[in-house]
């Protein structure tokens, strides 16, 4: 809550007049506690999770012959009945778990240090703060990611996240509790380290989760505002991550792509030099491998089309029953 009845006040406690922006904030905020004011994030991550994948489903729904060709496993095609399953699922965890971590974790927000008082940062503050913390929630998500793969992370925690080898936004925050738990820490600790004004966090929690849910949406669109922002991975690169499945030891980034680069997991850069030379790449010994000219290009599959998803329909129409989790003759390189 801000310590000021009137405009006259703030402007005299800050020594200028108010911004058009600070007058909005003020009027909205100064009579609100800061409690209340951290709890937007509950109403903005519903919105977002429910909201936002919509974009993509309106797109596939109404628009498939024209962006069928952005489409990365245009084989794979779920109905509506198992998109909404999906969205079930999210909302039953965002209310049991995602809500309530919101909830609870306000005390730790005030230590850090993240303030609701005028006056408000500048664009360029909140540009530099949000940056660092894509860029801090990407480092440490990786090294999270890769022990999810290892073999007790990933059956006992990060299966649940995988059983959409061929991902949808909507399955963006699709995972075990536990592990929403755990990726809780990546987005905490950037705020933590660069601490700044709640509207800048509520700017971090919408884009990061709008950016997840763009990762995961099955579509490299290429209108996306996104492919502009230097060492972005993008729905194409993570998407292979998706295909090979619980195998997989490669694209394990959550924004950037510049620590499977340091560390040497990144496939694309690992195929690049074949598909210059015009080979195939054995990404996997399943018969439905990617080729190293479809994977840069749109990650296009060959003939048969992805692993089985379970619920999912087929070229043709028909549900198959396969495993939901990833295709077990499907190696890694």
């Amino acid at each position: 809550m801000l310590p000021f009845k009137t405009l006259q006040e703030a402007e005299s406690a800050i020594g200028r007049s108010l911004t058009t922006a600070e007058t909005i904030w003020f009027n909205y905020s100064a009579n609100k506690s800061d409690y209340y004011l951290y709890c937007h994030n509950i109403l903005f991550l519903f919105l977002i999770f429910s909201c936002v994948p919509l974009y993509y489903l309106f797109l596939e729904f109404f628009f498939r012959k024209s962006i069928q060709s952005y489409k990365i496993q245009p084989k794979v095609n779920l109905s509506l009945s198992d998109v909404f399953r999906c969205y079930k699922v999210v909302i039953r965890m965002f209310i049991l778990v995602v809500g309530p971590l919101q909830l609870v974790s306000y005390p730790s927000v005030k230590m850090i240090g993240i303030r609701t008082s005028l006056p408000l940062p500048s664009l360029w503050v909140i540009l530099l703060q949000l940056g660092t913390y894509f860029i801090v929630e990407d480092y440490t998500n990786y090294w999270i990611h890769r022990f999810l793969h290892c073999k007790w992370g990933y059956e006992k925690i990060h299966k649940v996240h995988h059983e959409y080898t061929a991902p949808i936004g909507f399955a963006a925050p699709y995972a075990h509790w536990l592990e929403v738990l755990i990726l809780g820490i990546p987005s905490f600790l950037g705020p933590a380290i660069a601490p700044g004004h709640m509207i800048t966090l509520w700017l971090w929690i919408a884009f990061r989760q709008i950016e997840a849910i763009e990762t995961h949406s099955g579509y490299d669109l290429p209108w996306s505002i996104t492919k502009y922002i230097p060492f972005y991975g993008g729905a194409d690169y993570h998407d292979y991550h998706h295909y090979v499945g619980g195998q997989s030891q490669s694209n394990f980034a959550s924004v950037f792509t510049y620590c499977d680069y340091i560390y040497g997991t990144d496939k694309v850069i690992s195929v690049l030099w074949v598909f210059i030379f015009g080979l195939q790449v054995p990404f996997c010994n399943h018969t439905d491998s990617y080729t190293a000219a479809s994977y840069l290009t749109g990650l296009s599959l060959s003939k048969e089309g992805p692993p089985a998803v379970k619920g999912a329909s087929n070229a043709n129409g028909e549900q198959n029953g396969g495993s939901a989790t990833f295709a077990k003759d499907c190696k890694d390189d």
